[in-house]
């Protein structure tokens, strides 16, 4: 038997394959969009490690399939629209796994089927600046009726310093989607296997604060700040950072830049794709990123920001 389960923002498409009393997974992931090599070579080597990213049982690179193990319906989100009483336990697992994952020294090259290799590419500056420029390219256009090449030049010049200081040479497997749509709840299992991990394929080398920051400031679920503090504590406690105030400042720094790139990703999902549901979560992206804007740091990023959109406007419908 076979039935559909929910898809995510990419090409891939996903199914649920029941035989004989067992299930699978199979991905569907099309060439001409994907590839599985890197989802393959990731997947092993957390699954090598003791994380539980579905095991994978066999593949079709030609044809951009992969059978994987089920890893059930217990999403994070599911989990606490029944249980909310649970939200801690859960997040505390989710930073556990961070911790044990920021304790690892990434590997240089990854191995895949057919005695290849996959190296990881690095969340450098260029990375960075590609996705913040989905703000003007995709989202300011809506707003005000106009493109403005001086807009890109702009956030470069103010950005440029601040990439700066987000640069790690103690670069961490950074999964990049590490949030409660994306994480399983397998509370059979034992310390970090609690944490089921389903979308890596696009992981990188970056600063550890990324993953903390996409686990902490969901962009589609809301989030406690006493809460989000407590955990960003507790990752502080566990992993002793040296710089408390420096990594903190990177999570500003890196929680403005990925709340901007997701407005730009929202926006060109529903204009471009066609998906109607995304220009309603944009209003609670703004309200995460003006967060983050509070922070001292990113003073001049503020001040851009509140001249191409001013906080009266954020929560201005596309149409």
């Amino acid at each position: 038997m076979r039935a559909r389960l929910a898809g995510d923002a990419s090409f891939r498409r996903y199914e649920r394959i029941t035989k004989g009393g067992e299930s699978f997974v199979l991905m569907d992931a099309p060439p001409a969009h994907e590839d599985c090599h890197p989802f393959v070579a990731i997947g092993k080597y957390l699954k090598n490690q003791g994380f539980s990213a579905p095991e994978i049982l066999n593949t079709d690179f030609e044809n951009g399939f992969l059978l994987l193990e089920d890893l059930g319906d217990n999403t994070f989100n599911q989990v606490l629209n029944k249980n909310p009483e649970l939200e801690k336990d859960l997040y505390c697992a989710a930073v556990d796994v961070l911790v044990a994952l920021h304790g690892l020294k990434p590997p240089a090259d990854l191995s895949v089927p057919g005695d290849q290799t996959y190296k990881l590419p690095r969340y450098d500056q260029n990375h960075l600046f590609t996705e913040l420029n989905l703000f003007p390219e995709w989202y300011l256009p809506e707003v005000s009726g106009k493109s403005d090449e001086t807009w890109v030049k702009d956030l470069r010049e103010i950005w440029q310093p601040l990439f700066e200081k987000v640069s790690h040479e103690n670069s961490v497997l950074t999964l990049r989607d590490y949030h409660a749509d994306n994480l399983m709840w397998l509370p059979g299992r034992e310390n970090i296997g609690k944490v089921g991990l389903l979308d890596f394929q696009d992981a990188l080398l970056g600063h550890p604060a990324y993953d903390l920051v996409s686990l902490l400031q969901d962009a589609r679920r809301p989030f406690n700040p006493e809460l989000e503090n407590d955990l960003l504590g507790y990752y502080l406690a566990q992993t002793e950072i040296q710089n408390e105030p420096a990594f903190r400042a990177a999570y500003q720094i890196l929680g403005a830049q990925r709340n901007t790139k997701i407005i730009g990703i929202f926006t060109r999902l529903w204009r471009r794709d066609g998906k109607a549901e995304y220009p309603a979560m944009i209003p609670h992206v703004w309200s995460l990123l003006e967060e983050n804007l509070k922070h001292p740091v990113l003073a001049e990023a503020k001040a851009w920001f509140d001249d191409r959109v001013p906080p009266a406007g954020r929560g201005q419908k596309l149409v």
